[in-house]
């Protein structure tokens, strides 16, 4: 199963069942491994899902998953100066105005170029994120966003950015 994004920025990720989700133990509490084997073949083991929102564990190396899996052309993101000053625009245009991120994409110069920087600032993590944030206060002003937020916006920016013929 793939991952899948919505347009309020939550996630549907697969989740592997657990390791003992499917144990049968005997009257003493012990697990039976016999008879777990021959259950986990009658009922199978089925993948299930869970839906993440910007904030929660695991979210931002679950949206860089996705930006991978939409683009797996793209290869390794890669981040040029130019790029992170206009990733860096971006977000800070669309902090300060979250309903016009079509607008903050068309003032991009290189849109594609922003769009990279967004995918590694991604790749690193919240600790990536985290840094970045600060980035965007000390050029931009203000102070810095939440990793959640800078996250969901960056999610947002990348769809629109997706979204435009190439």
């Amino acid at each position: 199963m793939s991952i899948i994004r919505h347009d309020d920025g939550s996630l549907t990720v697969p989740v592997a069942p657990g390791r003992h989700d499917n144990e049968v133990t005997n009257d003493d509490g012990v697990v039976d491994a016999a008879a777990t084997e021959a259950e986990a073949l009658i009922h199978g083991t089925q993948e299930t899902t869970r839906v993440i929102r910007p904030g929660e564990g695991g979210y931002i190396e679950a949206l860089a998953e996705w930006e991978e899996q939409e683009h797996p052309e793209r290869g390794e993101a890669v981040s040029t100066a130019s790029g992170r000053d206009q990733a860096m625009a971006v977000v800070h245009a669309v902090a300060e105005d979250p309903a016009h991120v079509a607008d903050a994409v068309d003032a991009l110069d290189d849109p594609a170029a922003g769009g990279e920087a967004l995918r590694h600032v991604l790749v690193g993590g919240t600790p990536s994120v985290q840094a970045f944030a600060g980035e965007v206060a000390d050029a931009e002003g203000g102070d810095p966003l939440p990793a959640h937020t800078t996250t969901k916006i960056i999610g947002e920016v990348l769809a629109e950015i997706d979204s435009r013929p190439e």
